[in-house]
C-alpha cells in the first residue's frame, strides 16, 4: 500500500506512483495529451512507461487523490543548471481532471514540488506551458511563476535525432582513421 501524504485540504492525499499505477499514467498522459489536441501524438506504451518510470527511474510521479479517487498526477524528473551549480526539478506534466478544477489541487501538487525542490537542495522548479494556455499561464503567474520569454525552445526527435547520432559514429570514424 503506497504512503499517502496529506495536504492542507482533508480529501486531498498525494503520493509517489508505483509500478502498478502505469495505465493510470498513462490515462492520465491521454488525456493531458487529449485537453493539449495533441492526443495523435502521444506514443508512450504502458511498457515503456514501466521500464522508463520504475526499471530506469529515469522520472518519478506525483499521483493525486480526492476522496481516495485519482483525479490528477505530476510528472517530473531532476535536471542540473551549470550556472547555478545545482540540480532543479523539472515538471513535464501536471494535469487535474476537469471536474476536479478550481479547488486548488493543482497548487498543492506544485506547493508540494516546491517543497521537494528545497528538501533536495534544488535551485529551481521549472516547466513549459502552451502559449495559447491562457488559464494555466495566469494560474502559474499568480504562483510567482516568470516567463522565460528570451528563451527558444529546441527539439531534434524522431529522423533528425537518428540522424544526428549517425552523425557522431561518422565523425568517430574518420578521427579513428
Amino acid at each position: 500500500m503506497p504512503q499517502l501524504i496529506t495536504t492542507r485540504l482533508n480529501d486531498f492525499k498525494l503520493r509517489f506512483a508505483e509500478i502498478d499505477d502505469v495505465l493510470l499514467i498513462l490515462s492520465f498522459i491521454r488525456q493531458l495529451a487529449e485537453y493539449e489536441k495533441m492526443l495523435s501524438s502521444v506514443a508512450a506504451t504502458e511498457e515503456d512507461l514501466k521500464e522508463s518510470l520504475f526499471q530506469r527511474k529515469m522520472a518519478e510521479v506525483i499521483i493525486g487523490e480526492y476522496k481516495n479517487q485519482p483525479v490528477g498526477f505530476a510528472l517530473f524528473f531532476h535536471n542540473f543548471s551549470t550556472f547555478l551549480g545545482k540540480p532543479g526539478i523539472y515538471l513535464e506534466d501536471l494535469y487535474v481532471k476537469p471536474e476536479m478544477r478550481g479547488k486548488g489541487l493543482g497548487k498543492i501538487i506544485l506547493s508540494f514540488l516546491a517543497q521537494l525542490a528545497v528538501e533536495r537542495r534544488c535551485g529551481r522548479l521549472e516547466w513549459w506551458c502552451l502559449d495559447w494556455n491562457k488559464p494555466s499561464i495566469e494560474f502559474y503567474k499568480q504562483l510567482g511563476a516568470v516567463p522565460m520569454d528570451e528563451w527558444t525552445v529546441y527539439r531534434v526527435c524522431d529522423e533528425a535525432l537518428d540522424k544526428l547520432a549517425e552523425n557522431f559514429s561518422e565523425s568517430k570514424s574518420r578521427v579513428d582513421e
